[in-house]
């Protein structure tokens, strides 16, 4: 009885479909630089500036807000108090380290933070939501997320995109952007302010003198009349409108194989 050989071929991850939240990640990336301090939290942020660590910033520096720092976990944690978001850090402290010893220092680069909602000025709301009759349901509200927004030197905030996640004005102020168009120097806050909000549909920025909100790029496959018609709010469109690129085919294999292979965050 003769036996059979059997071949192994190596499977090319890359050649599945780019998603939106891969998009993300890898242009949230971007915004971090080599040698810059970064404030994450668990989830795209993390996937995010864990790329740019294993790409362009290599001596990028990460502090979780519960006071770990520079961690390389190996597998995806599914929240704060998940004990392997530990591995290899160089730092196990708290609260008041990140928060008091690094924030309010002003030795913080950039900051990610999430929300409920986003308004056209950057401001973000934790805190709770207001139903259409009248009914409000509270959340975990700011958390770091105000000391994140009042002090890093640029912040960054990542929602999904819809009418009810960026509307004209937030049911409530969590954390400060640039409030009713103001300065920050007029809101008395030392941060610079949110410098991007990249959804699954754009990314937008706050390049302008009324700091309102306007398109920086499109994602691929979006049209910009639904990206309107999906934003609670009007958007400087600029002409031409770039197109946010995609990830490399190194980005997607280190975000697929390696950094959330489990498709956790990046579904």
């Amino acid at each position: 009885m003769s036996s059979a050989s059997t071949e192994v071929r190596a499977v090319d991850v890359t050649s599945e479909p780019v998603t939106a939240s891969e998009i993300m990640a890898t242009a949230a990336s971007k915004e971090v630089h080599d040698g810059e301090v970064a404030v994450v939290g668990i989830g795209l942020p993390q996937v995010a500036c864990v790329l740019a660590r294993r790409t362009h910033a290599p001596s990028l520096s990460l502090l979780l807000e519960i006071g770990v720092a520079n961690m390389e976990p190996v597998d995806t944690p599914v929240g704060l108090a998940d004990s392997r978001i530990f591995y290899r850090a160089t730092t196990w402290s708290g609260f008041i380290d990140t928060l008091g010893m690094s924030l309010h220092r002003g030795i913080v680069d950039v900051g990610f933070i999430g929300g409920l909602e986003v308004d056209q000025f950057g401001n973000v709301n934790t805190t709770l939501t207001k139903d259409p009759d009248g009914r409000v349901r509270y959340f975990n509200g700011s958390a770091g997320g105000n000391d994140v927004a009042s002090l890093a030197k640029r912040v960054i905030v990542i929602v999904r995109h819809g009418k009810r996640k960026l509307p004209a004005a937030v049911a409530h102020l969590t954390s400060p952007g640039f409030v009713n168009g103001h300065s920050r120097k007029e809101l008395s806050l030392r941060g610079g302010g949110p410098r991007r909000v990249i959804t699954d549909m754009a990314v937008l920025g706050f390049d302008n003198p009324s700091r309102t909100a306007s398109i920086v790029s499109i994602h691929p496959g979006v049209q910009l009349e639904q990206l309107l018609d999906n934003t609670g709010f009007p958007l400087q469109v600029p002409n031409p409108l770039p197109v946010t690129p995609v990830p490399t085919k190194e980005e997607l294999r280190l975000l697929r194989e390696e950094i959330d292979p489990g498709r956790m965050y990046l579904r």
